[in-house]
Parts: structure tokens; sequence; C-alpha cells
């Protein structure tokens, strides 16, 4: 019986190195840190260049803007194909010439402007896009390495039902308990071992997922250490919402609403166009000059309901910037809140509860292979270490993500401010 039992956990131990060798990294592989993973994802992410694409664009669009109205070449005959002396082309006259627009009004300034708002705005729209991807991939690191450490815990877990399993049995040979222990043991051991499955698809899975964002496969391990330590909280942020990506997006689209109202009025001013050309008549072959000025006629659009469409938007855009400042300092506040708070719960939950949990589950070991307390002892004891150790890495979890979303709101804005367009 002695031999079958301890060829059972031999399996057992093998079965469990096996999976441990097909879920954890090699250990020769250096770790992979949350600073490397970042750096990684951002040279692979679509995010990335669709953002970039967007800047691209947007600083054509300024070039441009900047460009003055293409002259227009005029050539037109008259006094041909009639009747009489102005049959065929006897009397046919020639226009050949250039005729060129002229803006007034500041219209091309205007353009600038605009263009220089949409610059300004696609390239905080790419510093966003960078805050995100730096937000995402935060988070799908941190869900790999809790999941880790979620299947550390549930192989030592199974190891310890297994471990109550063979102290139950002795127990039941020795006579000096039921072999109802025996099967309740066996009972816990069967739903750790499942536990340790469910939790190693977790791992598979966490880690593919990061693997995804990184655009490579990750052969080594995760920077554990880093998971566990949880920093002091000092005082809350001092830094000013109006200095953060959401105020600067806000604050662009203010800017750009502006410059679109002074595009509007400039685009009452009518534009004048000049014209200069040779005529040649055909009848003397005589050469004359011919000059132009047209000036369209605002009749039926003068312009003031663009002006005042313009107006609006940019009334809407002023109101959205100062609910933005009111979003943004509210999300400070509670961002803060939630990183203290799971600070707290994190070094508690990690630290002295830990403690006294695992002290508690080695007593109650020691005192059930001796005798001294039941089985009903021992597993309430070892409950609470499992709950213990699941409520640490989710508290640990929870403050990694606390932490990755408060620097999401706490991300400065670059200073894209342009000189202003003369």
């Amino acid at each position: 019986m002695h031999r079958f039992i301890a060829a059972f956990l031999a399996v057992t131990s093998c079965a469990s190195i096996a999976q441990a060798q097909s879920v954890a990294p090699a250990a020769t592989s250096p770790p992979l840190t949350l600073d490397r993973a970042l750096a990684l994802a951002g040279a692979v992410a679509p995010a990335t260049d669709a953002a970039s694409a967007g800047v691209r664009a947007a600083e054509a669009g300024r070039t441009v803007a900047g460009y003055r109205p293409n002259p227009t070449i005029v050539a037109e005959t008259e006094n041909i194909a009639g009747s009489g002396q102005y049959r065929g082309l006897r009397s046919a006259e020639t226009t050949a010439g250039l005729a060129l627009p002229i803006e007034l009004g500041g219209k091309r300034s205007a353009r600038i402007a605009v263009a220089d708002a949409n610059s300004s705005r696609a390239q905080i729209a790419a510093a966003i896009v960078a805050a995100d991807l730096r937000l995402a991939v935060t988070q799908s690191y941190v869900e790999a390495v809790a999941a880790e450490r979620r299947l550390t815990t549930a192989r030592e877990q199974a190891a310890i039902a297994a471990e109550a399993l063979r102290a139950a049995s002795v127990r039941v040979r020795a006579g000096r308990a039921s072999p109802i222990e025996q099967q309740r043991a066996d009972v816990l051991r069967i739903n750790a071992e499942a536990a340790v499955e469910r939790a190693e698809r977790l791992t598979i899975v966490a880690r593919d997922n990061l693997a995804r964002r990184i655009g490579e496969p990750i052969t080594g391990s995760l920077d554990v250490a880093w998971f566990d330590q949880v920093e002091g909280h000092g005082p809350p942020l001092t830094r000013e919402p109006t200095g953060t990506l959401a105020l600067a997006a806000a604050r662009a689209d203010v800017t750009t609403a502006a410059a679109q109202v002074r595009l509007a009025q400039s685009q009452r001013v009518p534009d004048v166009t000049v014209s200069a050309s040779a005529r040649r008549l055909e009848a003397t072959n005589d050469v004359a000059a011919v000059f132009g000025v047209s000036i369209p006629f605002p009749v039926f659009n003068r312009g003031s309901a663009a002006v005042i469409q313009a107006s609006a938007q940019r009334d809407q855009a002023e109101a959205l910037r100062r609910v933005a400042e009111l979003d943004a300092a509210q999300a400070f506040a509670s961002a803060e809140a939630e990183v203290a708070n799971a600070a707290t719960t994190a070094r508690a939950a990690s630290g002295p509860a830990l403690a006294a949990a695992q002290e508690a589950a080695r007593i109650a070991r020691i005192g059930y292979r001796e005798g001294k307390f039941g089985q009903l002892d021992l597993l309430d004891a070892e409950r609470t270490l499992s709950q213990t150790r699941t409520t640490a890495i989710d508290a640990l979890a929870a403050y990694r993500d606390a932490q990755a979303r408060r620097d999401r709101l706490a991300t400065p804005a670059p200073d894209y401010s342009k000189e202003p367009a003369r």
C-alpha cells in the first residue's frame, strides 16, 4: 500500500512538472519587464501607425492651406462662323491671356490658422493614442502577471491538498480517523487539480494576449517583483487638469472652432479676379491689349449663415471644454482615492493578513498530523489561506490597474504650439 501511494505521488509530481513546463517560461530567459513590453508594443501597434498618418495628413493640409490660387489661362475667339462679313475667319478676333484671382479679407491667413489648429489637434490625438496604448499594455501585463501568480498559488494548493490526502490516509490506516476524512481529502485534491488546469488555461490566454500587444512571443518570465511591490502612497496629485491630454484636446477643439469662425468671416469678402490679355484682329492683323476685373456680386449667399454656424460651433466647443475641466477634476480625485484604497487593501492582504493565514495553516497541518486538530479545522485553515492568497493577488492587480488608470489621466500634454500665421 505504501509503495502504491508513493508511486501515485511520483506520477502526480511528474504530471505537475510537465504542466509547469508547458506554461511556465524558460528559466534562462530574462524577465520581460513592463518598460520593455511598452517599447515593443509602441513599435508594432496599428493605432500608432494610424495616428502618425493623421499627423502627416494634417501637416500636408497645412502646406496646402498656404498655397495661393492658381492663375487661369484665358483663350477665346469671337466673330467667326457667322454670316456676311463674319463668315469664316475673316473677321475673327482672338484673345489670349491670364486671369489671376486675388484673395481679399485674409482668407489665406485664416486657412493657415485652421490648418495649424488641425495639425496641433492631430498631434494631441497621437499623444492620446500613445497614452491609451500604454494603459492597454499595462493592463494586459498586469493581467498576465496576476494569472501567473494565481497559477503558482493553485499549484501550491494542489500540493497541499495532496499532502493532506496522504496525512488522512495515514490516519485512516492507523485507525485514528474514519474513512470519510480520506474521501473528503481526496475530493479536495481533485478540486485543487482542476483549479490548476483552469489557472493554466487562463495564464496561457493572458500571456498570448500580451504577446499580441507586443508583437512577439513571450519566452521568458514576467516581472513578478514589480507586481508584488506596493509603493508608499503620497499626497494627492497637485497637477492641474489643464495640463493633461484630455484638456489639451478640448482646448485644441476650441482653437479650431475659433479659426473656423475667422475663416467664415473672411469668406464674406468677395475675391477679385484681374486679367490681362492680348487680342488679335484678323481683318487688320493688329494686336490690342485687353484688361479686365471680375468681382462677385453677393446677392443670394452673403456668408452670414456660415458665420453664425461657425460661431455656434465655437460656443459648443467652449462649453465642452468647461465640461471636460469639471470631468477631469472629478476623475483626478476619484483616481487618487482608488489608488490609495487599492494600495491599502494590497498592503494588508499581501502582508499581515497573508502571513497570519500562512501561520494558521502551518499550525493546523502540524496539529492534524499529530492528532491534536480535526480535519475540519485543517480544511478551514487551508480554505482561509487559499482565499487570502487569492485576495492578495486580486488586490495587487487592482492596485496596479488603478495606478495605470491614474497615470493615464495625469499624462501631461506635449507642447505643440506654433507661431501664428502672418
